[in-house]
């Protein structure tokens, strides 16, 4: 046996050895980048003063999001939700043709509306099946469809046509008010979202005069057919004119459409859709003389023109501004629990709900009884100089409050009301490249649910928030906790009027835009909560300085 090599081999895994001890050490000592690993944590508080309580939300601007809502939701805790929809449409193609036809007589066919659902799909056999994103409830609703005769505006006059104009939740009234009463386009009675894709057939002529015809399955949406005569007028007898001559002149010719959402009973359905992917198509054919080659009239053996049947569409895209208006009808009960919230020592339940409708504030570290701008208790970390390896914020549902199951929102998102930002937490969350429903799992958690499928909690980490506040001297701001639809969708919409009930409360400017587009709502228990096991404290686990 060669002893050399031996020793050669036990030297080289002490050094392997000695490089992991030194690296374990070296993590252990950076524990402001650790996120969640308690087992390399030292000690934990959870004495900190936490002070939550909720808020009804003044109206929200419901325009510049490239999704919509569309129906009636009732979870059975908070109450009826109508979310109705208004659109400016845009044209595919302006200043069109719609084909040079004999005696210029265009013949629309058909004219069909779809709006397509979320969805994932799988394709078996030759069998696609899917199944429905975003869709909620199943009982019949009406949705009106009317010609809207409000202009909508791209820029403000009040800013000096600089801000984009905004439109907010509450300004059904108005645009109700500027219907066209004559021009009812259609009514869908009954309308409950459906699992099944349509199959459509299209028939286009190609450019030496021979008709395909193509036949696809698209995927499950609102589709119905609407009125030919009005779009006949509307659309194809203006070919040519100033209206259809450019997108200004459209806007103005044709100011949109509203659909208003009904629903006879305390229940319906609500689903949530891209705009980008809603369309009004006219199908429409015309006659042409076919020709040669060299331009001449194609002849048939009597002489006569040989004249073929062209078929096309064209396309109206939700591409111009769309808003939602909210009509909520809030349980008496909720809305006597947000009416007067305790904002010094925090409540005993927690509200969250979508669109325009409840924030839950939350102050972290109590007063500054000595008046100079920090918080006592945050004062004393400072001192400490903690160095931060887990801070978290877990949220209890009091399920004797909420019906647990699809109606809870599967994600809350929390930000900074002061600033209108999220934390530094979601920028540095590893999960951010993954699906909505997977991303910014380390800092905003999904739901936790019981084997009934029942919600229990969430937890909300803000590791990189504390560690920043303890040892970067960052303000203490106030959070704002809501339910979120989709958390990767980033940005802020405005509330229309700055909502603060006095002076020493924080001003709440902006909510965050997943909040705006969510229906959903749940109740958490609060920091006053009798139920000491879930009752809301901030758990922050250290390591103190050598």
């Amino acid at each position: 046996m060669n002893t050399r090599n031996i020793i050669s081999k036990v030297a080289v895994m002490l050094i392997v050895i000695i490089s992991i001890v030194s690296c374990q050490e070296d993590f252990n000592t950076i524990g402001s980048d650790i996120v969640g690993d308690e087992s390399l944590l030292s000690q934990l508080d959870n004495t900190k003063t936490v002070v939550a309580y909720s808020r009804k939300l003044a109206p929200v601007q419901t325009n510049i999001i490239p999704v919509s809502q569309l129906g009636v939701f009732n979870d059975g805790t908070f109450g009826k939700s109508s979310v109705s929809f208004l659109t400016q449409l845009q044209m595919e193609t302006p200043n069109v043709v719609f084909g040079d036809s004999i005696g210029h007589e265009i013949v629309l066919d058909s004219v069909m509306l779809y709006i397509p659902y979320y969805n994932q799909n799988s394709t078996e056999d030759g069998l696609t099946t899917y199944t429905l994103d975003s869709v909620y409830g199943n009982s019949p609703i009406d949705i009106r469809i009317n010609e809207s005769n409000y202009f909508l505006r791209d820029l403000d006059p009040n800013s000096n046509f600089q801000d984009a104009q905004l439109y907010y939740s509450n300004q059904a009234d108005l645009f109700e008010a500027n219907l066209l009463q004559n021009e009812l386009v259609t009514e869908i009675t009954d309308f409950i979202p459906s699992l099944e894709g349509y199959e459509i057939i299209n028939r286009e002529t190609s450019t030496d005069g021979s008709t395909q015809i193509d036949t696809t399955i698209i995927a499950p949406g609102l589709r119905v057919s609407l009125p030919t005569d009005y779009f006949q007028e509307k659309i194809i007898d203006k070919e040519g004119a100033p209206e259809l001559s450019n997108d200004n002149n459209f806007k103005d010719y044709f100011r949109g459409l509203y659909f208003k959402v009904n629903s006879n009973s305390e229940d319906g359905n609500l689903f949530v859709f891209s705009q980008e992917l809603a369309t009004i198509t006219l199908y429409y054919n015309f006659l042409r003389a076919e020709v040669d080659s060299a331009g001449d009239p194609v002849l048939d053996d009597d002489g006569n023109a040989v004249i073929d049947t062209i078929y096309n569409n064209y396309i109206l895209r939700f591409g111009g501004i769309n808003l939602n208006v909210f009509n909520n009808e809030l349980t008496p009960e909720i809305a006597s629990a947000i009416a007067n919230p305790n904002t010094l020592e925090g409540e005993e339940n927690l509200y969250l709900r979508g669109g325009d409708g409840i924030i839950t504030v939350i102050n972290l570290f109590g007063e500054d009884l000595d008046s100079n701008g920090i918080a006592d208790e945050l004062e004393q970390l400072r001192d400490q100089e903690w160095i931060i390896d887990d801070a978290k914020l877990k949220f209890y549902i009091d399920q004797s409050k909420v019906t647990g199951g699809e109606t809870e929102p599967e994600r809350i998102s929390i930000y900074n009301i002061n600033n209108n930002t999220v934390l530094a937490d979601y920028f540095l969350d590893p999960t951010s490249s993954n699906l909505p429903i997977d991303a910014i799992t380390n800092h905003l958690g999904k739901i936790e649910r019981d084997s009934d499928n029942n919600g229990v909690s969430y937890t909300i980490n803000l590791t990189h928030h504390i560690s920043n506040l303890i040892n970067k001297d960052s303000t203490n701001v106030s959070l704002g906790l809501l339910s979120s639809q989709n958390i990767l969708l980033n940005g802020f919409q405005k509330l229309d009027t700055l909502q603060s009930p006095n002076q020493e409360l924080p001003t709440i400017k902006s909510v965050q835009r997943s909040s705006v587009i969510s229906h959903e709502g749940t109740v958490l228990h609060g920091n006053n909560t009798l139920n000491e096991d879930k009752k809301l404290v901030l758990e922050i686990y250290y390591t103190e300085p050598n």
